[in-house]
């Protein structure tokens, strides 16, 4: 066609394609259109045979309508793949998007469990040696009370260990390395719930990983135990964190002085 059309400005060259069956398909529109915008040079044209895609057979009594109607329909046609392609797309997006959100704290934690450089994988045993009776999960609004309440009674009245973020994490190392490593290595993981908790991201994020830990890592022992500090409406709560609640893994903080004895020995029950 470009041979052609470079004649065509320099000569009087005419073409005959009579008794020539031309292929009407969206293969040849191109071609087609070449014709029809060159429809001067080319003899006879009403003689034209047209063999279109269905098997068809047609006289060529007018070029300009056929070449526009093949144009529309292998229009239609590549709007029709676009958009199907488009969908089959968004399709497994949304899909792949939806199993990483319904797995993303599982992915989570095997992502920093692997990246911890003093990440070892635990057989599940009932006797099993841990480094830390419990990991303590608190906001910092909580502090005091870890200080002069869990210190006292837990560690220095029972010889237990405790891991407390503040003073037992690596200096320099990652946090969420830090955490993976802490939950890892206790026995338990005790999340004192209140509002600044379920507002934290760390401290959900380690509520999650302790979640996966026991999962896991204790062949589905359960290793979470809840301290409700503050009375918390069961809807502000997510729910695996009711799960928890209706399995009755959890105690709730009574702030006076005679229910306090109570509540400590039942932490040191669970811890022990």
């Amino acid at each position: 066609m470009t041979a052609f059309t470079a004649l065509f400005k320099t000569t009087d060259l005419k073409i005959d394609l009579t008794n020539n069956i031309l292929q009407c398909s969206c293969n040849t529109v191109k071609f087609l259109r070449w014709v029809l915008d060159h429809n001067v040079r080319f003899l006879r044209q009403e003689r034209y045979m047209c063999k279109f895609e269905n098997g068809n057979i047609a006289n060529l009594t007018s070029l300009k309508e056929t070449v526009n109607q093949i144009q529309k329909e292998c229009s239609t046609y590549t709007t029709l793949i676009v958009c199907v392609s488009v969908g089959i797309f968004a399709a497994i997006l949304i899909l792949c998007s939806g199993l990483i959100y319904r797995h993303r704290w599982t992915l989570r934690y095997m992502y920093y469990t692997t990246k911890s450089k003093y990440y070892r994988y635990k057989p599940v045993e009932m006797d099993e040696v841990y480094t830390f009776n419990a990991f303590v999960s608190y906001s910092d609004n909580e502090r005091d009370f870890i200080i002069n309440e869990w210190i006292p009674n837990i560690e220095q009245a029972c010889d237990m260990k405790l891991c407390i973020h503040q003073r037992d994490f690596l200096p320099g190392e990652d946090i969420t390395v830090n955490i993976t490593n802490a939950i890892h290595e206790s026995k338990k993981t005790v999340c004192i719930v209140t509002q600044s908790f379920l507002d934290s991201y760390y401290c959900i994020f380690e509520f999650n990983m302790a979640r996966m830990e026991s999962i896991y890592s204790r062949g589905g022992r359960s290793t979470i135990f809840l301290v409700f500090f503050e009375n918390i409406q069961p809807k502000d709560l997510p729910l695996v964190m009711l799960e928890l609640v209706q399995q009755q893994s959890y105690i709730e903080y009574p702030h006076d002085q005679q229910g306090n004895v109570v509540f400590w020995e039942k932490i040191k029950e669970t811890l022990g």
